[in-house]
């Protein structure tokens, strides 16, 4: 195998402010940030007129017995394409696998990850360092889009936005389904720990030395041991 030098891809930052709305980009949420879970309805206050024409309807069952009817996730019924951009950037699950410096196969086409991060990913909170100016700083950073989801073979097995396209449901792990933005790194799916350096810190003639297999392929996550209260 022959890699080219060239680099095709730092990464596929999510620009929801030229993607969609022009309205200026939220910052993603950081290491630790607990991500609200999907709410679930609120119902009638007990004594009205609602909720007592719903209680009647359903023969009038004592309000400890009702079942509320859990609201179904946004990413379950809608395409990318019709997603707000608070819902877009939340899919983002914060792995840091896209943030990788990639190679092309000169002769085949072939894409290869490598462990060289992006000079603006902070490989402690696998988030961007100045995701403001990202594009500003690094020429070749990728603006993802619903139409380059569905054109990039990179992107990587376990990616949200990935999954939606190909109309898939999330992991346990992902923040909008654990509630917790730790959840990612816990499961062992992020690049936290395996960063081996950064771009700032290696020659292009070094790259091909980096090639690593894991960001491509679907890891096995391991769910946290519950803890044991302590009597």
């Amino acid at each position: 195998m022959i890699c080219s030098n060239s680099l095709i891809a730092r990464g596929a930052f999510i620009d929801q402010r030229i993607s969609f709305d022009g309205g200026s980009p939220s910052s993603a949420p950081n290491q630790g940030t607990k991500v609200t879970p999907v709410p679930l309805p609120r119902s009638p206050p007990s004594g009205s007129a609602e909720n007592n024409k719903s209680r009647a309807k359903r023969g009038a069952k004592p309000e400890g017995q009702r079942a509320l009817t859990r609201q179904t996730p946004f990413w379950k019924e809608k395409t990318l394409e019709a997603l707000s951009p608070a819902e877009w950037e939340s899919l983002c699950d914060g792995c840091g696998r896209c943030c990788l410096v990639k190679l092309e196969d000169e002769d085949s086409g072939e894409i290869h990850f490598t462990d060289i991060a992006c000079k603006l990913f902070n490989k402690e909170s696998c988030r961007c360092s100045d995701y403001a100016h990202r594009r500003r700083k690094v020429r070749d950073c990728i603006k993802l889009t619903p139409a380059k989801v569905r054109a990039l073979s990179w992107l990587p097995p376990t990616c949200a936005y990935r999954l939606v396209a190909e109309g898939r449901d999330l992991a346990w792990w992902h923040p909008l389904v654990s509630g917790s933005a730790l959840s990612v790194h816990e499961a062992g799916i992020s690049v936290q720990g395996r960063i081996g350096v950064s771009e700032k810190e290696v020659k292009l003639a070094d790259y091909p030395g980096h090639i690593v297999d894991w960001p491509g392929k679907k890891p096995r996550a391991v769910r946290p041991k519950p803890v044991k209260a302590v009597r």
